[in-house]
């Protein structure tokens, strides 16, 4: 996948099958939708192109009620690129941006721009300034230009619309059942682990930090997780993503991962931590030694929970193994 930080250039120009979208979570709506366009892509013998934007739209209009972020930017790409995306053009959200009518969106990006053949949009997809372009303006302004135009019918998850505030919903109420199933897949955080204040370690419980590049996490608190990236099977962990309110007023977000059976070093690895349960929100205690019994305490608990999701998983291959030895009795 060859990613553009605004729109290719000459070399780059060819024609494509494209659509627009924030993509955030890149969930199983998202999903079906690229899946619709890889079809029409292969059907034309044409790539595959997304556009994408950086900052959301609404983080740019009212920052202050900005939708929470449910993927970074480096986890949103890997998504789109292993659901077969070929070009992805990160278009910088800006003022000149935003002030594009409906025409010269479609004349710059669409036609001039991105040469494209077909495009597809989702049922709530809205463009140029004042969101004055709707999917029948695309569609007159596809005969006029010579490109054809689709829209994707709504997604739904047992009666529900599959969609970003869905998947955030899930995660803010930390059921990691509900997001896995309207994403497809668990959901997790990536980056390099960074060099930090170094105050976990005075405290007994050293963590990896992974920085948070936006400010509105689409979850915080702390959590039982296990990270990718380390050995050759995920290591259990506990994590506090948010503030840090008892060490920290700077109001940067921070992903702290304390991994319960590792010795080594981390530092500059790129890692993925897989959110399993929340343990509590996030607290301001009145010190460190209450800050270290909290943390004492979280640790246990991720402790019991892997030791409980151990005994099940040899209770059911116990099980697994009696129905097998039981079969072949019978035979």
């Amino acid at each position: 996948m060859r990613v553009f930080r605004g729109l290719p250039n000459a070399e780059s120009k060819a024609p494509c099958v494209l659509t627009i979208g924030n993509f955030d979570g890149v969930h199983l709506g998202h999903q079906a939708l690229l899946a619709r366009v890889r079809a029409a892509a292969a059907a034309r013998g044409l790539p595959v192109c997304v556009m994408t934007f950086e900052p959301h739209p609404r983080e740019y209009f009212s920052p202050q009620q900005a939708p929470a972020r449910i993927s970074n930017l480096r986890d949103k790409l890997e998504a789109l690129r292993a659901h077969g995306v070929d070009r992805l053009v990160v278009e910088h959200f800006n003022a000149h941006f935003a002030a594009q009518s409906p025409e010269d969106f479609v004349h710059n990006i669409i036609v001039e721009g991105l040469h494209t053949r077909w495009l597809l949009v989702g049922d709530d997809f809205r463009f140029g300034a004042k969101r004055a372009g709707d999917f029948t303006y695309l569609k007159e302004a596809g005969r006029r230009f010579d490109f054809v135009v689709e829209q994707m019918p709504t997604i739904a998850h047992d009666g529900v619309r599959i969609s970003s505030s869905e998947v955030r919903n899930a995660l803010s109420d930390g059921n990691f059942e509900r997001a896995h199933a309207l994403l497809g897949r668990p959901y997790t955080i990536s980056g390099h682990v960074v060099h930090g204040m170094k105050l976990g370690r005075k405290l007994g419980f050293p963590t990896l930090n992974l920085r948070i590049a936006h400010r509105h996490p689409a979850l915080t608190g702390i959590f039982v997780v296990q990270v990718h990236g380390l050995a050759d099977r995920p290591l259990p962990a506990v994590a506090s993503l948010g503030l840090r309110p008892t060490v920290d007023d700077s109001g940067r977000v921070l992903l702290e991962v304390h991994l319960l059976d590792f010795i080594g070093d981390a530092y500059g690895k790129l890692v993925r931590v897989e959110f399993l349960q929340k343990l509590r929100d996030e607290a301001k205690f009145d010190g460190l030694a209450e800050l270290q019994t909290a943390i004492a305490q979280d640790t246990h608990e991720a402790r019991a929970y892997f030791g409980h999701a151990a005994e099940a998983a040899d209770g059911a291959q116990a099980r697994r193994d009696f129905a097998t030895s039981a079969t072949d009795r019978i035979r």
